[in-house]
């Protein structure tokens, strides 16, 4: 298995130089590639006591340790690492991220204002210099608050005593399955060459496992934090608000909602007053396909290919969009999610119907849901414990004690 999924991955990295003109997703590819075949090798050679470990070493050092290095030590990035710096500066400059009259798609700032912190470290630190010109790259705190994210949120599942409060993920340890995890396409690619994404997959992972632990303030300060930095957060409260109102009662779902609301509007506050239709062009009209400038997500998406067929198909990907966001709030009432995993699992659901039905959009967004399916089933304690009554029941049945059935003599 470990073998197969290894060499799934050096396909899927060997397709980067071969297609892509970014010269950040090439460089990825040629690395990544490499690693993923020594891992899927030494999973099928090793001997097994080991192979494991040293196949994901080695995926990590070909497809995170080293085209990191390499890109951060050369400067390479994606355009939404420049966005994001420049938003730090503009940020401290003017109190608003956004430019008042952008002219390329490079000035546009599509995020909202939180997003903007991550680029406050080139802001201090400079570019002057090999050092500061790592410290303030903006993928280095992306990924710092992804993985501070997941620790945070595994700690959160552990009881007063170190316990767990379920059962373990799929039977590996958790350290291995999170670095096979980070491994991955899903998480080194945009680790490496971006970075946007993951503060995001780890505050909406905190979120949830706040909420599923019926910490209601907690999770709405994660999900205000999440909020903040991109609108394709939003679901995640109706989400988090749903499993708990079925788990803590409504008192902890109206609070949890209403700390979420009041942190994102307290961040947002500033630019909406100083920048308005700036802040409604940029993070509005040109992630949809409505603003002057072009976006450059422009993937054969549903919602694109639909959109691309003029105003009525554009309305027509929109209304559908809706749609399929009323049919995941109705599930949400009808059947809420129990546990981490259900609520995982539902959220994923959402974004992906908004990530393919939007009018714009592009195949890397889905390792967002992908990460969030994911990490809630390598975590221990992911799925909801049994009730304390079925498990005397169970223990009682298989027993030399059985049950007394009515009628029986």
């Amino acid at each position: 298995m470990w073998c197969g999924g290894w060499l799934l991955a050096a396909v899927w990295a060997a397709g980067f130089p071969l297609i892509s003109t970014l010269e950040t997703h090439r460089a990825w590819g040629v690395s990544a590639g490499a690693g993923y075949l020594c891992a899927a090798a030494a999973a099928l050679w090793m001997p097994r006591a080991g192979a494991r470990t040293v196949s994901v070493a080695l995926a990590l050092a070909g497809a995170v340790l080293v085209p990191f290095l390499y890109l951060l030590l050369t400067g390479s990035a994606q355009s939404e690492v420049a966005v994001i710096e420049r938003s730090g500066q503009l940020l401290i400059q003017q109190a608003t991220p956004y430019l008042a009259d952008p002219r390329t798609v490079g000035e546009v700032t599509p995020y909202l204002p939180g997003m903007a912190l991550f680029g406050l470290p080139r802001a201090v630190f400079g570019a002057d210099g090999r050092l500061p010109q790592l410290l303030g790259d903006a993928r280095l705190w992306c990924a710092a608050a992804f993985f501070a994210c997941l620790w945070g949120g595994r700690r959160a599942l552990r009881l007063p005593s170190g316990r767990e409060t379920g059962p373990a993920g799929p039977g590996v340890p958790y350290g291995t399955a999170l670095a096979a995890l980070t491994a991955s396409p899903i998480v080194a690619l945009p680790l490496c060459v971006s970075g946007v994404d993951l503060p995001l997959a780890g505050l909406l992972c905190l979120a949830l496992v706040l909420a599923a632990r019926r910490r209601p303030a907690a999770a709405g300060l994660a999900l205000a934090a999440a909020c903040s930095l991109k609108w394709t957060a939003w679901p995640a409260v109706a989400v988090a608000v749903s499993l708990l109102a079925y788990g803590a009662g409504r008192r902890a779902a109206v609070r949890c909602a209403g700390v979420s609301l009041a942190g994102t509007v307290l961040v947002m506050l500033p630019s909406a007053l100083l920048s308005p239709g700036s802040m409604v062009e940029q993070v509005l009209a040109f992630p949809t396909g409505r603003g002057e400038l072009r976006t450059p997500a422009s993937s054969p998406l549903p919602g694109r290919l639909l959109a691309d067929l003029g105003p009525l198909g554009w309305y027509a990907a929109v209304g559908l969009l809706l749609a399929g966001g009323l049919a995941v709030a109705i599930s949400l009432v009808l059947r809420p999610p129990l546990d981490l995993v259900a609520a995982a699992d539902r959220l994923a659901a959402g974004l992906c119907l908004a990530f393919l039905l939007a009018p714009a959009g592009r195949f890397g967004y889905l390792a967002l849901p992908v990460v969030l399916v994911v990490w809630a089933r390598l975590v221990p304690g992911g799925h909801r414990p049994a009730p304390a009554a079925s498990r005397l029941v169970r223990a009682a049945v298989p027993g030399r004690r059985r049950l007394p059935v009515a009628g029986a003599r």
